[in-house]
């Protein structure tokens, strides 16, 4: 004979109301149209987002235009703005994960070991605003709190230490290493990249 084990004072609506919101949101994640990230092989975006279309499935590949010097002419040509990345709208109940899947091109999903990660969709809507308005952009690495960095301008350049927080200025307290101490130093977000990008670049 099994034997449920309740919280003390019995108090069982909440644990079925917790219950039943777990399930909510598992079965929204499942059931709700959202929009994924979608991993490509180097220079497929372009084909694979014609094909994702052909299956009848919403995609999104922000492009920016770039001038491309040849030897005898120069030329305008449309890039991803994301390389190797583009954007698909669906669920992922009704079958077109697997379709997405198949496409030839598609390395796979973004996400984890549940599956693949939704995006906000003020995300993608700012994204589509910058690129469909036109608007001059370059792609920054994705600073985080605790990420560490190196100057690479300015008074300070050359130091390393780590990203501890961003104020509402966009500038960025980064923590030094020193005589086993840490010095807090303000630096311009500009002035500062991902140690591991330098690293990768050198």
């Amino acid at each position: 004979m099994s034997v449920g084990v309740f919280p003390p004072g019995g108090n069982f609506s909440r644990v079925i109301e917790r219950t039943s919101a777990i399930e909510n949101s598992s079965r929204d994640y499942l059931c709700g149209t959202h929009w994924f990230a979608v991993w490509t092989k180097s220079r497929q975006e372009k084909t694979v987002a014609a094909m994702i279309a052909s299956l009848g499935i919403t995609n999104f590949l922000p492009l920016k235009s770039e001038s491309r010097q040849w030897s005898d002419r120069k030329q305008t040509v449309n890039v991803p703005l994301f390389s190797g990345y583009l954007f698909v709208r669906m669920s992922l109940s009704d079958g077109n994960k697997l379709l997405v899947l198949q496409v030839p091109g598609v390395a796979g999903f973004v996400g984890n070991s549940h599956g693949p990660s939704p995006i906000p969709e003020d995300q993608i809507e700012a994204v589509r605003t910058v690129v469909e308005r036109r608007v001059e952009c370059t792609i920054h690495p994705l600073l985080e709190e605790g990420d560490r960095v190196r100057v690479i301008r300015g008074p300070l350049a050359g130091i390393e230490g780590r990203l501890v927080r961003m104020n509402s200025v966009a500038r960025l307290v980064i923590s030094i290493s020193m005589i086993h101490r840490s010095l807090a130093a303000h630096v311009d977000r500009d002035d500062v990249e991902r140690f591991e990008d330098c690293a990768v670049a050198s």
